[in-house]
């Protein structure tokens, strides 16, 4: 092998692992593949002149002649949001565990440019997207091109798309009730979009509890808030500062029960003393506070991998019946929630 320095950005090629093995370029692809044969010390020699050489495989070139790829695009709607970073590492570990390579897209919050994503996606030859959906057009895209899809967290496809999501009405509904067996009745409800599958079975969950108990349903206490903490805060500032405040806030979703902590911070209110806060979702700081906040867990990471595993069974089987796959919840209690002042 010449000792010439390389030309900036010049990749080795596969002739050229062969050439410095003594091997033909049809052996060398074998060896360096794994699919056919290559006698085990051929195998070893041409591994070791391409490690030495630095030649990895090219994966855009292999894609392009197998007119699909190892590698399966992921959709996330926020990586700054612990719970979406969780899956996203789920996702991975498990990818890498069946040897898939991840192609990660995080739309940071701006739902409209799901499609535009997905697209760039299926441009990459993948060859199957999970995603946390923002609407219905996305499963109806890859659905149309023969991409299998994973819907995880939330759904829009029931009919047509497999899913990976826990039971958010029975966690709601349960969330709730066990700030009615303290013995609170004014119990506000900081939602996320309602339009989504989340926000609308975490909604009615809350009411299901509500009204099983025939405690009083005030819709002035449920407040819609989004994905941002500043707004989360906002609106939970405007429910605290009432003069008839609630007694406990269930905030369905991490970011929302940030804004609901600072707003009660800002207001100085004692939690629990003077208003009971639960979550949905955990946080790194939920256990850093004190109290730690009582909230409804879900395994990000397992979701996640979950997902991965559907989504390679499917790619197995494509014709194979559609299926939701529930994961289980817990409630983690840390002391965020007692009876109502008096």
């Amino acid at each position: 092998m010449s000792d010439r320095p390389r030309p900036p950005f010049e990749r080795p090629t596969i002739r050229e692992v062969a050439s410095a093995a003594g091997v033909s370029r049809s052996t060398a692809s074998r060896a360096l593949s794994g699919n056919g044969y290559a006698a085990p010390e051929v195998r070893d020699r041409v591994r070791a002149v391409a490690k030495e050489i630095g030649y990895v495989v090219d994966v855009t070139a292999r894609s392009l002649k197998q007119r699909t790829s190892k590698s399966v695009g992921v959709l996330v709607s926020d990586l700054r949001n612990v719970f979406y970073a969780e899956l996203a590492a789920g996702i991975g570990e498990e990818a890498r565990a069946h040897g898939r390579t991840v192609v990660l897209v995080d739309l940071r919050g701006n739902s409209p440019d799901e499609l535009e994503a997905a697209e760039t996606l299926v441009g990459s030859r993948v060859s199957g997207v999970i995603a946390t959906p923002v609407s219905a057009e996305l499963s109806a895209y890859l659905s149309r091109i023969g991409v299998p899809l994973i819907e995880v967290d939330r759904r829009f496809d029931a009919e047509g798309t497999d899913a990976v999501v826990v039971d958010n009405r029975a966690a709601a509904r349960d969330t709730t009730t066990r700030l009615l067996d303290a013995g609170h009745r004014r119990i506000a409800l900081l939602i996320d979009e309602t339009e989504w599958t989340t926000g609308d079975e975490r909604q009615r969950g809350y009411l299901d509890a509500l009204k099983g108990r025939k405690a009083p349903v005030d819709p002035s206490l449920i407040v819609q808030a989004g994905w941002d903490a500043e707004e989360a805060k906002a609106a939970a500032l405007g429910l605290l500062s009432r003069q008839d405040r609630p007694t406990a806030v269930f905030a369905a979703n991490n970011v929302l029960t940030e804004g609901t902590w600072r707003a009660a911070s800002e207001l100085r209110l004692r939690v629990p003393e003077d208003v009971s806060i639960v979550g949905f979702d955990d946080a790194p700081w939920m256990s850093m506070v004190h109290p730690g906040v009582s909230t409804r867990q879900q395994d990000a990471g397992a979701l996640g991998a979950a997902a991965m595993r559907a989504l390679l069974e499917r790619i197995e089987s494509p014709d194979a019946p559609v299926r939701t796959i529930v994961m289980p919840t817990q409630f983690l209690d840390r002391g965020s929630v007692a009876a109502p002042p008096e």
